[in-house]
């Protein structure tokens, strides 16, 4: 007689500190699809494209968008693929559709300008399309879901 069994969930091992290289960045990323899941994507994506490390001497946050924005075509397609994703996951929360289509556009218009040679990497590193579009989630979530505001220290 067979038996019916659920599949016991796997367990993610804990981060000891010591797999990775030193200074290296660690992100637990959350994989439920509860609201609070999804902001920390949303979070943490933003903050590889937007604000990963910062250029000695300017002091000023750069990421993933405008390094691989260095690279024609392809780059820009890469950038324009991951800024979608925080589209996508923002879908996910159920955001009105004037909201994403926003945000949309604030990946249409970094991905446009960003394919320009030369002129476009300046605007990479200046205009952000994705801190844009984190604080259109960030407003509509702390209005309609108050209880996943994180409150940084």
């Amino acid at each position: 007689m067979v038996e019916d069994r659920k599949p016991v969930p796997m367990q993610p091992e804990p981060f000891d500190g010591q797999s990775a290289r030193p200074g290296a960045m660690h992100f637990d990323m959350p994989m439920g699809k509860d609201v609070h899941s999804i902001r920390r994507r949303i979070e943490m994506m933003e903050q590889v494209l937007e604000r990963s490390f910062v250029i000695p001497g300017i002091n000023r946050p750069v990421g993933l968008d405008s390094i691989i924005g260095l690279v024609p075509v392809v780059g820009d397609i890469i950038a324009m693929g991951m800024g979608a994703y925080i589209v996508w996951e923002a879908r996910n929360l159920n955001l009105p559709k004037w909201k994403l289509m926003r945000m949309a556009a604030n990946v249409g218009f970094d991905t446009a300008v960003g394919a320009v040679p030369l002129v476009g990497d300046v605007f990479d590193f200046m205009f952000r399309s994705n801190t844009r579009n984190l604080r259109i989630v960030r407003k509509h979530l702390d209005k309609h879901h108050p209880e996943t505001k994180v409150i940084d220290q």
